[in-house]
């Protein structure tokens, strides 16, 4: 089996569009070699705990309505070649993911991680809600399998907070400067929304590698 470590942060319309891109190729390919782990990248790692209007916050990123339209282009023309149910006339808000990595870190202890992040694109790109929203991400949390009641005691404090800013650090430290990235194997990196077709290629040269070595 190898390793593939995804980071990732449920905001990023290009990870939800990679992540797609992914699993469309392993669905072809059942018998991939992958095992998943997500891990943190805030887009906005000084965000508010409390979050931000959405467009006040795109046009001060991109310098007004015009670069803010024109930096979110290309995004819709990939949902759309994605096949993707994206409404981002929907989001209000652009949240702290802080919270939503926290999710994410404790659905992994309950082998619920990719489920998880799925659940936070869709409920944020799909359906506009605030996934900084401690209420919205127990919902979430209890959607998939996890213990509501858990994950109100836990939100209530911060447990783990500090490891997800550590770890997302980790990742700048290391030259990570945007997601999605994924790492195969703890060697070779493959940065930004790769097409199925070029995961399929490494599927397959994985696979004929790990057949030769086996030989």
């Amino acid at each position: 089996m190898v390793k593939l470590d995804i980071l990732s942060d449920p905001i990023c319309p290009w990870c939800y569009i990679g992540k797609t891109h992914l699993f469309r190729a392993l669905q072809k390919l059942p018998d991939h070699p992958f095992i998943l782990e997500w891990h943190p990248f805030q887009l906005n790692p000084d965000m508010p705990a409390d979050g931000m209007d959405r467009r006040a916050y795109l046009e001060a990123k991109f310098g007004g309505k015009d670069g803010a339209m024109r930096a979110y282009a290309p995004v819709v023309e990939a949902v759309e070649a994605a096949g993707l149910d994206v409404a981002l006339d929907r989001i209000a808000r652009t949240p702290s993911t802080l919270d939503a990595h926290r999710l994410i870190h404790w659905a992994r202890l309950e082998q619920k991680q990719t489920h998880a992040v799925q659940a936070l694109f869709e409920a944020y790109f799909e359906k506009g809600r605030d996934i900084g929203d401690i209420a919205t991400l127990i919902a979430i949390g209890t959607q998939i399998g996890m213990d509501g009641d858990m994950l109100t005691r836990l939100f209530a404090t911060d447990a783990d907070a500090r490891d997800i800013r550590a770890r997302d650090a980790h990742a700048r430290e290391r030259g990570v400067t945007g997601v999605p990235t994924f790492i195969l194997a703890n060697q070779h990196v493959l940065r930004g929304a790769q097409p199925p077709e070029l995961w399929a290629k490494v599927i397959d040269d994985i696979l004929a590698q790990i057949a030769a070595d086996d030989a």
